[in-house]
Parts: C-alpha cells; structure tokens; sequence
C-alpha cells in the first residue's frame, strides 16, 4: 500500500502541514486545528500512521473526498476542502498554498477544490498516511 507524509508545524492559531509521497514529492499543504489534546471538534488528530480511503460524493458533500481509519477516540475525520481554520472541526483540510484571503493574520488555504479535485483522481483509492511534526 502506498504511504504519504504527513509534515507539521504546530502553531498557537492552527496546525499547518504538507503531504509529500515516498520520493518527498508536494502533494498538497494543509491545515487542521491547534493541538488540544485530541479534543472532538476543537483538536487536529495525533500523530501517527493511518489508513485513508476515497469515499464517494454524497448529498451531504457532493464531491469525493477523503475518510481518515481508526483515529484513537475520533471519527468522521475527513482530508476535504477548506479556506478557513475556523470552518474545521477536526478534520485536514487541503489545498496549494496558504494566503490571508481575509487579512487577520492568520493563514487560510488557497486553491483547495482544484487540489482535493487532483488528489481524487491521481492518489490511490486506499493509502497510508504517517503524520508527523517537521523537524
């Protein structure tokens, strides 16, 4: 099964990150929320390595996206589109790049439809993801 990093820096705000494949290469940045103790809903996930499927479009979210496996005292955590921190409740959001879109100092995620859109069609369907602080 093909793995993927995950790449952090933990911030007071948010925690910002890369995904990278086998060969170091970018796949996509992304955000989640600040470190609190793996709190639903206010807490990006601990670190560790992950099973992750494509899920279909539902009605609920009508385009593909991602469902993270087995995350300790979780569920329903999803790698998906976003442009603010705030709109989070512990899931990865994805995306190319960071911009401040609404100029609070605090970074937001740029292009993260075209890139979930990318990352449906060329990631595998069953991947793993290890996640872990930058170093």
């Amino acid at each position: 099964m093909e793995e993927l990093s995950l790449k952090r820096v933990y911030l007071e705000t948010e925690t910002l990150g890369s995904i990278y494949d086998i060969d170091g290469e970018l796949i996509c940045k992304t955000m989640e929320l600040p470190w609190r103790n793996n709190n639903r809903n206010v807490s990006c996930i601990p670190e560790g390595t992950y099973k992750v499927i494509l899920q279909p479009p539902k009605e609920s979210r009508p385009y593909p996206y991602f469902r993270v496996l087995d995350v300790p005292n979780r569920s329903g955590i999803l790698l998906h589109r976003i442009t603010y921190v705030e709109d989070l409740r512990g899931c990865i959001g994805v995306g190319s790049r960071f911009h401040d879109f609404n100029g609070d100092g605090v970074p937001d995620m740029a292009q993260s439809s075209v890139k979930l859109t990318w990352m449906t069609e060329n990631l595998p369907e069953e991947f793993l993801l290890t996640i872990s602080e930058k170093r």
